[in-house]
């Protein structure tokens, strides 16, 4: 199986390089792309720079993919890996219990797989998520929220195997009038929805971090799936 994946930079990148990267990026040191060109174009420009969609094929053949949107996982498997690798503000004591438990409990082996593909938790992802561990908000709504915004997912080569498997095909130049634009009003849509909507929407029987703590809920909990 071939697919053709994007990746959004300053600059042009023909071979990407195995190694190399910040280690506290949502799924760890990895090569972080999409299947999405202009979102790869949003990525890639800065308030006053132009960016680059970085296109490649990967032959996935004979891969191991990890899908964090496949069935037999939930969001708090994505939400674990996350953090595992950002830096949460984890100073309040639920949040602390929160982050032990679920690192407890939802733990994924994900840096054995040669790809992953899940959420991009850029700054609005990120906080709703933030606000879930802190008890702000239910399940319900951070998986509402995760939908805003229409952000998309990242498509992250892990292992050099991955990495073997790149080929690199051109690129295109973004501008970043036109398109950082557009990546500020994606991330501003996102956190207005958010807060006029999801973060004052509680509905009865809402399930809470506290809930899911008390209650010692695991993967196989249909509450959460």
């Amino acid at each position: 199986m071939k697919k053709i994946i994007y990746h959004g930079s300053d600059h042009i990148i023909e071979q990407p390089e195995f190694g190399y990267g910040k280690p506290y990026n949502d799924y760890g040191i990895g090569f972080y792309c999409t299947e999405n060109p202009n979102m790869a174009k949003e990525w890639g420009v800065g308030i006053d720079h132009n960016g680059y969609a970085n296109q490649y094929q990967i032959n996935c053949d004979g891969l191991s993919i990890l899908d964090l949107h496949a069935s037999e996982y939930t969001l708090l498997h994505w939400l674990t890996i996350l953090l595992e690798n950002r830096e949460f503000d984890t100073s309040t004591p639920l949040a602390a219990e929160a982050k032990e438990y679920l690192i407890q409990k939802f733990h994924l082996d994900y840096k054995s797989y040669d790809i992953i593909i899940g959420y991009r938790a850029d700054d609005s992802y990120f906080s709703f998520a933030a606000d879930f561990i802190n008890g702000a908000i239910s399940y319900r709504q951070l998986s509402n929220a995760m939908r805003l915004g229409k952000l998309g997912r990242q498509f992250v080569l892990k292992s050099k195997r991955s990495f073997e498997r790149l080929r690199f095909l051109g690129y295109e130049t973004a501008d970043y009038r036109e398109w950082y634009k557009k990546k500020a009003f994606r991330d501003k849509s996102a956190r207005r929805q958010y807060f006029d909507v999801e973060r004052n929407r509680r509905q009865k029987g809402d399930l809470y971090i506290t809930t899911i703590l008390d209650e010692e809920m695991t993967a196989d909990d249909p509450r959460i799936r």
